[in-house]
């Protein structure tokens, strides 16, 4: 009976010394990230909070007072706006350039009598198309590494989505528009499939927007915060015009998918972008882009790729999403993000470096939409994602604002030995080909957070949708997105007090 007790006694200190010894916090990296924040770089702000509640009073003005005899001033708002990019057509312009700036205003004004008088939408959207095509035509000659290149690419081609998706959120059932919106039909000679409408070919980008709140994180934590998180890089294979889908995800690393697998992974937007035929490499050779796919696609079925959660673009024995297509493109002489995405805010690089992230001078997937090599081929965007897409994005933007404010991603510090458990039994199925519960390259403490910073984001945003009905009660309409902001704001002070 004295040794059997002293057996449960010897294990009971085993257990104990075990588990004491899997609370051992993993070495902080924050300091060293923080430290080499480069000081010439700072994040993009609007800084237009007042326009923002003129243009909501105007909206409401419109809504009480009705829009009698306003289809000849919207006709002549767009008209405006058509002859603004049409002048784009015949001179070039420096990014500094006047013209942007009154481009970008006439944007805004317009989109809100639209909105407002829920009429011409169609034109409009066609008005915002042309505006991208012309504006990135304009940036083929800018030096995309300079700050004013940069910002005013983001103001007008991020802005002018934003209002439209602003008028999009706000139609009524019967006025929706398409879902999908056609861009430019770039020329290819690689193999092509048609999937939804679309002619895609071979070698095509294709930039989306995950459903998770991870995904809303890789899209807004930016200095340029955008609306896609993941990239895709298509192969179609030329005797059988089979697509597929070479990517990389978190839990798996690359992998090599379908299009109704690919879909089927929740995903609020998609948006086509596919390389210039008049590009000096693709002149040369208009079958790079599919040989950049075949690349890719051999390597994915010859090896396991992990996924890279340091973010090092430089380095491609390990691939995050944006790296798959870069990678791919790198052998043939195309360098893509020609304007390299830069992390600077103290606060994000804090928490991404929690995650696992080493490198903020990287490449973002909302970024590739700013090379000048690229043209928008399509997007396809509808209402009920879009809401879900602009409140993600407001809760994020509100987390990160407590970023700043020196909020940690705070866990049950005693949940981590179960975590390192896990982390084990994961490694196992790593080694045997299969995913476990903790993503391969990630470590327990990043898996730890990952889920707190993923209830918090769900809670906060049950409480915004809440407080959204509430205010389209009161106003008769969806808050726009400066609203939902202010609203995410009142949601997490709500909970933070509970």
């Amino acid at each position: 009976m004295k040794r059997y007790t002293r057996s449960i006694k010897w294990a009971l200190i085993i257990i104990a010394v075990a588990y004491a010894l899997l609370l051992i916090p993993d070495r902080d990296q924050t300091a060293s990230s923080i430290s080499s924040l480069p000081q010439k770089k700072q994040p993009f702000a609007w800084n237009r909070d007042a326009y923002w509640d003129t243009l909501e009073a105007k909206y409401q003005e419109l809504m009480n007072a009705g829009c009698n005899d306003m289809s000849v001033v919207i006709d002549s708002d767009i008209l405006k706006l058509n002859s603004l990019t049409g002048a784009m057509h015949r001179h070039v312009f420096s990014p500094d350039s006047k013209v942007f700036a009154e481009l970008e205003q006439q944007t805004f004004k317009t989109g809100l009598l639209v909105s407002g008088c829920k009429m011409l939408f169609p034109e409009y959207m066609r008005a915002m198309t042309g505006l991208r095509a012309v504006v990135k035509r304009q940036s083929r000659d800018w030096d995309m590494g300079s700050d004013r290149a940069r910002t005013t690419l983001y103001r007008l081609l991020y802005g002018s989505r934003a209002a439209e998706e602003e008028i999009i959120l706000q139609a009524s059932q019967e006025s929706v528009p398409p879902a999908l919106i056609r861009g430019t039909d770039e020329p290819s000679q690689t193999p092509s499939v048609n999937v939804r409408g679309v002619k895609l070919h071979s070698g095509d980008i294709l930039v989306s927007r995950g459903g998770a709140p991870t995904s809303a994180l890789i899209a807004r934590g930016n200095d340029f915060p955008g609306n896609f998180s993941h990239i895709a890089l298509l192969y179609v294979d030329p005797a059988t015009h089979e697509p597929r889908l070479i990517e990389s995800h978190i839990e798996q690393g690359v992998v090599v998918s379908s299009v109704e697998e690919y879909i089927k992974d929740k995903k609020l937007r998609i948006m086509v972008l596919r390389l210039r035929a008049d590009l000096p490499h693709l002149r040369k050779d208009p079958m790079l882009p599919h040989k950049a796919a075949g690349l890719a696609l051999k390597n994915a079925t010859e090896r396991h790729i992990p996924y890279d959660f340091e973010m090092d673009y430089k380095d491609h024995s390990k691939l995050f999403c944006s790296e798959v297509a870069s990678a791919a493109y790198e052998p043939y002489g195309v360098t893509l993000w020609m304007g390299i995405s830069h992390i600077s805010s103290p606060g994000l690089r804090r928490w991404l470096s929690a995650f696992g992230v080493t490198h903020f001078e990287t490449q973002e997937p909302s970024d590739l939409e700013y090379d000048p090599q690229l043209v928008v081929v399509a997007e396809w965007r509808d209402p009920e994602t879009l809401r879900k897409d602009h409140m993600d994005n407001a809760v994020t933007d509100v987390m990160l604002e407590g970023a700043e404010r020196g909020d940690e991603l705070t866990y049950p510090w005693y949940l981590l030995p179960a975590a390192r458990v896990m982390k084990g039994y994961s490694m196992v199925l790593n080694l045997l080909g299969r995913v476990g519960p903790v993503p391969e390259g990630m470590s327990a403490t990043g898996g730890i957070r990952t889920t707190y910073y993923m209830k918090k984001h769900d809670a906060i945003h049950e409480r915004l949708e809440q407080k959204a009905r509430e205010f389209k009660m009161k106003n008769g309409y969806e808050p726009p997105y400066w609203e939902m902001v202010k609203l995410a704001r009142a949601a997490q002070s709500e909970l933070e007090r509970k």
